[in-house]
């Protein structure tokens, strides 16, 4: 076991490099999203430009996904994850300084790209680091992206309040992110690539017994993503709230998610892996509903808050579970899930807006409970030490 071969100094040292990549990766994508704004009035972009180009970088993500996973049999986790996040923090530079449509959707193609590459060899080295502890310390990693999203969003708000250029204020994330990145590169995991002994084409579906978690992953992704888009817009169209009344319950979901992420692994030593991804889809799909059957400020603010604590554990879970699977190395089988899960991040919101244009955003989020419904099913047919 890898335990055995390093101590317990190594493994804590190896832990707060990942983690310092989490942060990095949380707060890089959280300072782009606070000048989104800012960008779209300096490009003068109107809704429908704004939301074409945004969908730039997506594809990018989607496309290198494959790719990937393809490197991460090749190399370390820890040489993808290095090069991920040099490639992020520089083509997070550049966003501020685009002066059409053309270049900025170029820019996002490679921010995707780049946010690919280091967000799945950042879990695949995440992966390996838990190999070192006994206890789950998956979720606290993806409760650090958490806190970088907050931090990034604050000082995004901080910038746009001095008045500050998106060019300096990304420039300046940039280099402070680059400066990290080089100073805890020595310190991260030195894990080797595991070959595959059965070639697979780039695109691959996952193998049946992966199957399972990628369409958990799909159901919390989507559930997760949809809560980004339409929460604010259900409790004011739905509920019937004031914008900051709005803004307060979607805040209230985002603190629900990053506290149930801190508190998981916790809950995990306690209670195992499989009894949490279900206590999970019971959440979601109670959550949800008390939105949908009491669409009143109190009862659907809980109900979010129950959403939030159902999505915040089942991603870094099912990452954890997957990285023991024998078919393929880490990076791979992570790889491979992500691509569903992925799916379900990019594809369910919009589909969510279609379903309310034709009925309403109450039967889009009874849809929507239904992956909580989804999770539960497939959480029972895997098996969990």
């Amino acid at each position: 076991m890898l335990a055995n071969i390093h101590n317990e100094t190594d493994a804590r040292q190896y832990r707060i490099a990942t983690s310092v990549f989490f942060f990095i990766s949380g707060l890089g994508y959280s300072s782009w999203a606070s000048r989104i704004p800012s960008i779209q009035q300096q490009l003068h972009l109107n809704e429908a430009q704004l939301g074409a180009v945004l969908f730039a970088l997506p594809i990018g993500l989607m496309l290198t996904m494959p790719i990937t996973g393809k490197l991460l049999g090749s190399f370390s986790s820890r040489k993808i994850m290095v090069f991920g996040a040099m490639i992020f923090n520089i083509v997070l530079s550049l966003p501020g300084f685009t002066t059409n449509i053309w270049q900025l959707a170029l820019v996002l193609f490679c921010f995707g790209s780049a946010r690919n590459l280091l967000n799945l060899s950042m879990n695949a080295q995440a992966v390996q680091v838990q190999h070192l502890y006994p206890q789950s310390i998956m979720t606290t990693f993806h409760g650090i992206w958490s806190v970088a999203g907050f931090t990034g969003a604050a000082i995004g708000y901080l910038m746009v309040s001095m008045n500050i250029a998106p060019s300096w204020h990304l420039l300046i994330v940039s280099v402070l992110l680059l400066i990290f990145t080089i100073y805890y590169t020595p310190k991260t995991f030195p894990d080797q690539p595991v070959k595959e002994t059965v070639k697979r084409a780039a695109f691959a579906l996952p193998d049946k017994s992966l199957l399972k978690y990628s369409l958990i992953c799909f159901a919390c992704m989507a559930t997760e993503n949809t809560m980004y888009d339409w929460s604010g817009l259900y409790f004011e169209k739905v509920v019937g709230a004031s914008k900051s009344t709005a803004v307060a319950a979607f805040v209230i979901y985002m603190v629900a998610m990053t506290t149930g992420r801190f508190a998981g692994d916790r809950l995990v030593k306690k209670l195992g892996i499989k009894p949490i991804l279900l206590y999970s889809g019971w959440f979601i799909l109670s959550g949800l509903l008390l939105t949908i059957l009491l669409p009143y400020p109190v009862p659907a603010g809980i109900g979010f808050i129950l959403a939030g604590l159902g999505v915040a554990c089942v991603v870094p879970l099912v990452f954890s579970l997957a990285g023991k699977s024998k078919s393929a190395n880490s990076g791979q089988t992570l790889a491979s899930i992500s691509t569903i899960g992925y799916l379900g991040f990019l594809v369910v919101p919009p589909l969510v807006g279609f379903v309310a244009q034709a009925t309403s955003l109450r039967w889009s989020f009874a849809i929507m409970a239904l992956c909580g419904l989804l999770i539960v099913w497939m959480v029972k047919g895997i098996k969990a030490e």
